[in-house]
């Protein structure tokens, strides 16, 4: 043996992504669409032409459940920046309402967040045409925006439901009613759907699907009017001590304000406990019975701790089918997954060594991100039923927020935390800078003896 020459090893090129190539992406939400998108790109940058079809089962031009994609259809401007740099721009009729500001509500009363130096607005949108009996035609879906933008790059949409996948020595096998077709590579973007999953399961034995927990999202139509006049271009955020919600938020969308509640298994008890509370019931008109205005509602599952081996040869499951953003910015995890799929799959292959040495660290650092979240969620439930604590954030929010110099370390905090643009783990960091605690504890303090005050001036 020549000692002096590395041995070189072989790589099967079967599971390598080359000129002719197949590839399936079984669903069209952001994450399939990200993936197709950047999987075209960089087979451009590389000189080889592939083929992409995405399945999709929905009609996003169509209102209501049959065009919907449960979601609360937020995008932070730092996301928004970062599709822009890609070429992905979003039009102006895919945003329904530039958000500038937070109002937050408590039992303490309501403060209005300005967006932190101004800068990191978000847009909302609605990811299916709309609730039933929208009829804005002038408007499109980000769903079917990111697939128009596809098509154009030369994806070939088929809107067929896939009724089965299948691993052959060559390939995967994708069937659908009317025909099976073999590809090189299968994407699962499938969101969280136990159907699909139990498909990737045949074609990926060791795969272990997401925990879950149910969420609640609906839409109230009030019109652009009293949109205007009762939330503005503000995002109404709830953080009030009621059972099983972490997190409560009304967003103005075009004719709409849908609302978001994120928590542990919310059910019809605890969203009726939500409505009926003074905080809420004071954001609405008083002539207006809300549960009358409510078209569409739902009760959608969201990722709450990733899926475990979720990629072999041939496959790879994407966004919230794989590694989301806890209970935040599920859209922005969409194009982190995505892009670094696409990018392992044509600069290095498709093999399940190559996915889990090119893919698997982009989402093990959004879940040990998680990790910090679920640390971040577990104090704020804490301070959610503590008056003391919310009487402090309150306090120094006001505060904050009347000094236009000043640095506003908490209102960025909660800022960051609605809109999920920043990673936790930055978030915590800013929550344990000296001078935010140091804050923090002198407006509680503060808080504290000016109560004790005026009950004994009673």
């Amino acid at each position: 043996m020549d000692n002096n020459n590395p041995i070189e090893v072989t790589k099967d090129k079967s599971l390598i992504i080359e000129n002719g190539s197949k590839i399936a992406v079984i669903g069209g939400g952001p994450s399939g669409s990200f993936f197709a998108y950047f999987a075209l790109d960089f087979a451009e940058r590389m000189g080889i032409e592939i083929q992409i079809d995405i399945y999709e089962a929905k009609n996003f031009h169509v209102a209501g459940p049959a065009g919907c994609n449960h979601c609360g259809g937020i995008v932070s401007e730092s996301l928004v920046q970062a599709l822009s740099a890609e070429g992905i721009v979003l039009p102006s009729n895919v945003i329904r309402r530039g958000i500038k500001s937070y109002t937050m509500h408590m039992e303490q009363g309501t403060t209005v967040i300005e967006t932190p130096l101004r800068e990191q607005r978000i847009a909302s949108m609605f990811r299916g045409f709309g609730p039933l009996g929208a009829d804005d035609v002038d408007s499109v879906s980000f769903d079917n925006y990111l697939l128009q933008l596809c098509e154009k790059k030369g994806v070939s949409l088929i809107y067929e439901k896939v009724i089965d996948l299948e691993r052959t020595e060559v390939g995967i096998d994708v069937q659908t009613k009317t025909n099976s077709v073999s590809y090189d590579l299968v994407i699962g973007s499938v969101g969280l759907n136990p159907r699909s999953f139990s498909f990737f399961k045949k074609i990926t034995p060791a795969f272990i699907p997401p925990e879950t927990t149910k969420t609640y999202i609906c839409e109230f139509k009030l019109g652009h009017e009293l949109i205007n006049q009762y939330f503005g271009n503000s995002m109404h955020v709830f953080l009030l001590n009621l059972k099983n919600i972490k997190f409560g938020a009304l967003i103005p969308k075009g004719h709409y304000v849908t609302l978001v509640l994120l928590g542990n298994q919310i059910d019809k008890e605890i969203v009726d406990s939500f409505l009926n509370s003074d905080a809420v019931k004071k954001c609405f008109p008083k002539e207006i019975d809300i549960r009358e205005i409510s078209p569409c509602q739902c009760f959608p599952s969201i990722n709450v701790k990733n899926a475990r081996y979720a990629f072999s040869d041939r496959v790879v499951l994407i966004g919230d089918s794989a590694s989301s953003k806890l209970y935040k910015n599920g859209i922005g995890a969409a194009y982190i997954t995505a892009k670094a799929a696409a990018k392992a799959a044509i600069f290095n292959g498709v093999s399940e060594s190559d996915f889990q040495k090119y893919y698997q660290p982009a989402c093990t650092r959004l879940n040990r991100d998680n990790s910090i979240g679920k640390l971040i969620f577990m104090v704020t439930t804490i301070i959610q039923k503590s008056a003391v604590l919310k009487r402090g954030i309150f306090s120094m929010v006001v505060k904050e927020q009347q000094k236009e110099t000043d640095k506003r370390r908490m209102s960025s905090v909660l800022w960051d935390t609605f809109t999920g643009s920043a990673p936790y783990t930055d978030i915590l960091m800013r929550v344990l800078h000296p001078a935010t605690l140091i804050s923090l504890i002198t407006n509680t303090i503060k808080g504290i003896f000016n109560l004790n005050n005026s009950k004994n001036d009673k």
